[in-house]
């Protein structure tokens, strides 16, 4: 999965910097994901397991995309166990949904 074709043209990210920053999501889902759920076709629910600590990095990796993929609009929800995160994007992204959707199914969830 390292083809990274599905990054889509709008990411103002510099082509050099994009795989360190899905290397960056990857690790954060390797070690924390607990649940993912595709409630509406535009839109994944993540949980993440972690507490104040894990909220905060989810916090500044959302921080940082959403300032170079603006099509992506994150809401992190703390909980007890659990920190959620909801993403969400245009239809004319879905593809970009669907392909962060394959990466952390073929990962799994805890």
């Amino acid at each position: 999965m390292s083809d990274l074709s599905w990054v889509p043209r709008s990411c103002t990210l510099p082509t050099e910097g994009q795989p360190l920053r899905v290397a960056e999501w990857d690790a954060l889902f390797a070690e924390r994901l607990a649940s993912s759920a595709r409630p509406e076709p535009l839109r994944l629910r993540l949980g993440l397991v972690g507490g104040p600590d894990v909220e905060r990095r989810v916090r500044d990796l959302v921080a940082r995309e959403a300032a170079c993929c603006s099509f992506f609009a994150f809401t992190v929800t703390p909980g007890d166990d659990l920190t959620f995160l909801d993403v969400v994007v245009d239809p004319a992204h879905e593809t970009v949904l669907d392909a962060l959707s394959s990466r952390n199914a073929a990962r799994g969830a805890r």
